[in-house]
Formats: C-alpha cells, sequence, structure tokens
C-alpha cells in the first residue's frame, strides 16, 4: 500500500480526474488548496489587512493505493506534463505506508 498525493492547479481537475481513471486508481479524495511558488516576496507581502490574494488556486488529491498502480499514475501525468503550454505541471509523490487498519 502507497499514498499518492497529487497537486494541480484548478484549471487542471478534470484532467486529474481523467488520470486517475486511466490508472485505475478509483477510491481517492481530493481537498482545496492554495498553491505558492515564490515564498521570500509573499513573505514580504504579508499583510493582515491585506485585500490580495498571493496563492492559486489549486487542488491536491490523495489516495492509499497498491504499489503496481502508481507507475500508470505517474506515466501518464509525465506524458500529460510533456504537451503543456503552462508553467504549471502537475506534480504528483508517493510515500511508503508502514501500517494501516
Amino acid at each position: 500500500m502507497k499514498l499518492v498525493i497529487v497537486t494541480a492547479v484548478e484549471e487542471f481537475q478534470k484532467e486529474v480526474l481523467k488520470i486517475f481513471k486511466k490508472a485505475n486508481i478509483e477510491n481517492f479524495s481530493s481537498s482545496d488548496i492554495d498553491g505558492y511558488k515564490n515564498a521570500p516576496s509573499l513573505l514580504k507581502a504579508s499583510n493582515w489587512f491585506s485585500a490580495e490574494k498571493n496563492g492559486n488556486e489549486s487542488i491536491m488529491f490523495f489516495s492509499f493505493t497498491k504499489e503496481e498502480k502508481i507507475d500508470g499514475l505517474f506515466n501518464f501525468i509525465e506524458a500529460f506534463n510533456t504537451n503543456l503550454e503552462t508553467n504549471n505541471p502537475i506534480r504528483a509523490i508517493v510515500l511508503p505506508v508502514e501500517r494501516f487498519i
């Protein structure tokens, strides 16, 4: 069992869902998040009263899945990222799960 975490800008939500389906990962969760790229300028611009939004609307998917599905998922993500015209690739990581119930 592995924990796979995938992040993407909100505009790619439908594409990530298609990728999960192609990789046969049927059980997953998602959460809306704000993505940041430049932390130093963010810290300088931080202000309790600022109305300006500094992050990008993003989404995070995560799934506890079988190890054999991970390679397919990563292959689909790599293929998607090679055709991007933006600087916002889909990102993914895999973490081992030592114990679960």
